[in-house]
């Protein structure tokens, strides 16, 4: 009898069983598989957003950390507890090393110490001005905006030329000039140290690598050093193409001082950003565990629907059991359905957020960064999320007895 049975409902009247099962409700088909669908979806799209927002914060620190060298001499500490450089930045570091491979944009700085003087502006149009702190000054080359990614918004910056004849002219940040009452530099407007003028020829702002800027006012390095003795840079600022770090760490004391190379610190970005890393993995940590809860929603959808499919079927799984079905061929047939409802789930699914992440990406201007392989692997899922949510609901309709099934059929 067993054996009658078992040639009878053989693998090809299970497929059927279950292509029968699966198409006899098309309503519940699709809520079912829109669960699935939904699931596999959230997956591929937060996966494939969570390695397009990688792509973009690689950029970001590529943009800025990555292009970044800062050059300083190197201190000792003498006996009275005081630190001293070894070394000095000449004045023409930039131009040096602008003949380096790699080297885009460089530029000195230093602070002026103007020994109490007050900083004032005229004409002031704000009587508040005058109770404003005055800005800091400090001295720079004109190669300097450049390597810190400035930007001037009104007027220009100083040139070479200035530099070389200790011009009275100086540039302001941005939150200098406000504080100093002034946003246009068509009427000549002055900025006074003391009692010393010097003409605003521009207004500068972004400076991300050197922020503090944005409070300063910034004179040519000639003009600071014969106004105010200043006597060498505090340091030396370079913009780089990405890559280029360790060749220009390397090169850059050498250019500077090529008989004391060991008197300057540089500090270049390595190949490799850590922190551009560990910001990745937390970024694909987070979006990966949401997709990990759409999907356990979609999941448990599955096995809420072939549970109560089980149930709906109870006098039909009696009929089969009676006619020589096995609790085999039961819970196979429930088992193929749950299998198949979640590929077809995975496959829709992985279609949509593929197309969603590309969506997304060309609206926000980035490149839609996805792995091929994931989009057809979160296909596979859904049939491995099927199999693993129709086991308990086959196994309850395999346990059904074929006389009691019969009796609450009828």
């Amino acid at each position: 009898m067993r054996g009658r049975g078992r040639d009878r409902f053989g693998l090809r009247d299970l497929f059927a069983e279950a292509a029968h099962g699966i198409g006899a409700r098309p309503g519940r088909l699709l809520l079912t598989v829109l669960g699935t669908v939904l699931g596999i979806a959230s997956v591929v799209v937060t996966v494939g957003l969570a390695q397009t927002a990688a792509g973009q914060i690689g950029k970001q620190f590529d943009a800025v950390a990555a292009t970044q060298v800062v050059v300083e001499p190197e201190t000792t500490m003498l006996m009275s507890g005081e630190e001293r450089a070894i070394a000095r930045i000449p004045w023409d570091a930039g131009e040096r090393v602008l003949r380096l491979a790699g080297v885009e944009e460089a530029g000195v700085v230093a602070p002026v110490d103007v020994s109490g003087r007050t900083v004032t502006a005229v004409p002031v149009n704000d009587p508040s001005v005058a109770a404003q702190p005055s800005p800091d000054v400090v001295a720079a080359s004109p190669g300097l905006l450049g390597a810190v990614r400035g930007e001037v918004v009104t007027g220009r910056i100083f040139d070479a030329g200035h530099d070389a004849r200790a011009d009275r002219v100086a540039v302001l940040g941005v939150r200098a000039a406000e504080r100093l009452g002034i946003n246009r530099v068509d009427s000549q407007p002055s900025v006074f140290v003391g009692e010393q003028s010097y003409t605003v020829m521009g207004i500068v702002d972004g400076m991300s690598r050197r922020t503090d800027l944005l409070d300063a006012v910034i004179l040519p390095a000639g003009t600071a050093r014969a106004d105010f003795g200043v006597v060498a840079p505090e340091e030396l600022q370079i913009r780089i193409a990405t890559g280029a770090g360790s060749v220009v760490a390397r090169q850059v004391p050498v250019a500077l001082d090529p008989n004391a190379p060991e008197g300057f610190s540089v500090m270049a970005p390595s190949s490799g950003s850590a922190l551009q890393e560990n910001v990745q993995a937390d970024v694909n940590a987070i979006f990966l565990a949401l997709g990990a809860i759409a999907l356990v929603v979609g999941g448990l959808g599955i096995a809420n629907v072939t549970l109560l499919s089980v149930m709906e079927r109870v006098g039909e799984i009696g009929l089969r059991r009676a006619l020589g079905a096995t609790r085999r061929d039961i819970a196979g047939q429930f088992v193929v359905e749950s299998v198949v409802i979640g590929l077809l789930g995975g496959l829709v699914g992985s279609a949509l957020g593929v197309l969603s992440v590309v969506v997304v990406s060309v609206v926000q201007e980035w490149t839609p960064i996805l792995d091929v392989r994931m989009a057809l692997g979160a296909a596979c899922l859904g049939g491995v999320v099927g199999l693993l949510a129709g086991t308990y609901p086959a196994l309850k309709a395999a346990a059904i007895e074929p006389v009691a099934a019969l009796r609450g059929g009828t």
